[in-house]
């Protein structure tokens, strides 16, 4: 009888059924192998997961490796091997760091992975536990390479572009950005802005004053702030104007010194509007532009200021430009090939050169 035979369950003290443990109860692992030993203060349930439930997961993620578990000793072979080795030192990883193992993160660990080898400061436990900003027990993190690439970008320049498809964190990491650099004093004041163009609606159709006719479109902004600040301090950090939530066109003639500037939903900004914006930059300050140039809700025929900013752009020093793609979704699993599908069927349409701004995605 092999020594790698089925490992005790912690869940009773006799083996587990074979027929629930995959491949890692019913057969050897191929040549070449290696041996992963977990160090003694990592909890194989909190590696393996509840009955092995994270154990299946690397399993159906990576069919071709053959695992079986002895002990503290993880035997790893099969064609999926390699990967397999690195995704599970990954995992041990991230728990030697204090986070907790779910499926979701091996998912996101193995994306990353499979991207090559990672250059230094991004190995996936890295990525997944750089904290940005903490509030009441809730702690800010980037969840894809390309999220902390973002994140990085937005620390190393002074004006960043963070373009992707909805979902992927864009606007929520920057504000998380912008809250960090005020509790550190980097900045003075938050300044948040958006265009208020209507969405298939006329603003002349909602009740109310012109200021309660504005809030539904800023109101995204709100939540993320009250997500990242104890509620009762936004209103007073609102009424000193700390922080400002403003429609884009309360920025024309304004210079802003000293603050952290968001401009969000840019896609649906003219040129026009995206020169007198970035013109408004201010010596001390730090500016994040968010939007998805999939999703234009500007009239037919009237160019995104965002699209023709990066030709203009492109190139020069202090400016980045962040893609995001679908992988950056870290919404529901069904957001990504959502997005995905639309881009299928744009690049399908009569006449496409690129992305299209279809009102109906939003």
């Amino acid at each position: 009888m092999s020594p790698w035979a089925p490992r005790l369950s912690s869940h009773g003290g006799v083996p587990d059924d074979p027929t629930t443990r995959g491949r890692a109860t019913l057969s050897e692992p191929t040549t070449p192998a290696v041996t992963i030993v977990v160090p003694s203060g990592i909890d194989m349930v909190a590696l393996l997961g509840d009955r092995d439930s994270l154990l299946r997961t690397v399993e159906q993620e990576l069919p071709a490796a053959d695992i079986l578990v002895r002990g503290n000793e993880i035997r790893i072979g099969g064609a999926d091997g390699p990967l397999a080795q690195r995704l599970i030192s990954e995992m041990i990883a991230l728990l030697e760091r204090g986070q907790h193992l779910g499926p979701e993160q091996v998912r996101r660990t193995l994306v990353m992975l499979r991207g090559g080898q990672p250059a230094p400061g991004e190995r996936p436990a890295e990525v997944l536990t750089l904290n940005i900003v903490s509030s009441r027990g809730r702690t800010v993190r980037p969840k894809t390479l390309n999220q902390k690439r973002y994140v990085d970008a937005i620390d190393a320049n002074t004006i960043t572009f963070g373009i992707g498809p909805a979902g992927t964190g864009k606007t929520y990491l920057a504000m998380a950005k912008a809250v960090q650099a005020l509790q550190s004093k980097q900045v003075n004041r938050i300044i948040l802005t958006r265009p208020a163009v209507e969405a298939g609606e006329r603003l002349g159709y909602l009740p109310g004053t012109l200021y309660e006719k504005i809030d539904p479109y800023l109101r995204p902004l709100y939540d993320a702030l009250h997500d990242m600040l104890d509620p009762d301090a936004v209103p007073r950090l609102m009424q000193t104007g700390t922080i400002e939530v403003a429609p884009l066109a309360y920025m024309r003639g304004r210079t802003l010194n000293d603050a952290f500037i968001i401009l969000d939903e840019a896609q649906n900004t003219s040129p026009e509007q995206m020169k007198m914006f970035l013109t408004r930059l201010g010596f001390g300050s730090k500016v994040v532009v968010t939007g998805d140039v999939t999703q234009v809700d500007l009239p037919t025929g009237t160019r995104s200021g965002l699209r023709v900013v990066r030709e203009i752009l492109d190139g020069i020093p202090d400016v980045h430009f962040a893609m995001l793609t679908s992988t950056d979704v870290v919404r529901h699993r069904l957001v990504a090939e959502i997005v995905d599908a639309y881009t299928r069927w744009d690049e399908q349409q009569p006449g496409a050169s690129g992305p299209r701004g279809a009102r109906s995605h939003r």
